[in-house]
């Protein structure tokens, strides 16, 4: 027994460190030379500031006319409305694979499932938005937000459903329930862990994303809060102070979102992993 504590105590003891080194140090790194003056913090060392440049945020914020309280409110729109259309969709999607057996779902599953595997189109993408007429639009990059994070989207919500007895369903049925109002006030409400798992990991990503607004939703006053870093990195110049500097703010809010749910991002993936 006793051996076998000390096994669980190494490896707790090497998962920190793994932590530490992945996570933590990264962390301290930015947050060091976001308090740096321009000169200290273009040599790139891991070691505090000789004088603490808490101006350098504010002057982040003031950039460019006060672009990254824009790029907040982008981005923020962006994702809330990409998550809510990523729960609707995905519950219901998710709900009809796992309940239903015939061949034609099981493709439709299985065309999903490719979208785990396969890289977006960057070009063909951008040639059907101008084909459209919706390309550099808010609605298009909602819906290449969402169709990107459906699949990963389904499969969590296919696995947790799976551990819904189907007893509750088929006594809706008998009650005179139609199969939407099954799902609408019997199943989708015994969701809330996965809901809450889906929220928090798609609100991240999306919110932190930097290719799909950098290709698919261009322009000064379209910013995203990840793409505001190109106002400190230029082809001549570059002011890494106010760079990390603004890695710091952004990162705050998620991070904060992140500790405060990671007990229900786990709890909701744990319980959709258990069957099915």
């Amino acid at each position: 027994m006793k051996k076998k504590k000390h096994m669980y105590l190494l490896g707790d003891i090497l998962a920190c460190a793994g932590m530490a080194v992945v996570y933590v140090i990264p962390f301290l790194f930015i947050l060091f030379n976001a308090l740096k003056d321009r000169k200290e913090a273009n040599k790139l060392n891991f070691t505090l500031p000789e004088v603490f440049h808490f101006e350098n945020f504010l002057e982040v914020i003031q950039a460019r006319n006060y672009q990254l309280l824009t790029a907040f409110k982008n981005s923020a729109l962006i994702t809330f409305f990409s998550v809510v259309l990523l729960l609707i969709v995905g519950a219901m999607a998710g709900y009809i694979i796992q309940r239903r057996r015939d061949r034609s779902v099981r493709f439709i599953s299985n065309v999903f499932m490719l979208g785990l595997m396969l890289p977006p189109a960057i070009l063909p993408t951008i040639w059907v938005l101008q084909t459209l007429h919706i390309y550099k639009t808010f609605f298009s990059i909602v819906m290449i937000e969402t169709v990107l994070h459906l699949p990963f989207t389904i499969m969590l919500y296919r696995g947790y459903i799976s551990t819904i007895p189907r007893e509750l369903e088929e006594a809706g049925y008998i009650d005179g329930c139609s199969r939407w109002k099954i799902f609408s006030q019997i199943v989708f409400p015994l969701l809330k862990p996965i809901h809450a798992t889906v929220v928090i990991l798609n609100a991240i990503y999306i919110f932190n994303d930097f290719t799909n607004p950098l290709y698919f939703y261009p322009g000064a006053e379209n910013a995203t809060v990840v793409l505001t870093l190109y106002n400190f990195i230029g082809q001549f110049q570059s002011s890494y102070n106010l760079l990390f500097a603004d890695v710091v703010i952004i990162i705050i809010p998620m991070l904060i979102l992140f500790i405060f749910f990671n007990k229900k991002i786990v709890n909701g993936m744990v319980a959709g992993a258990v069957k099915g």
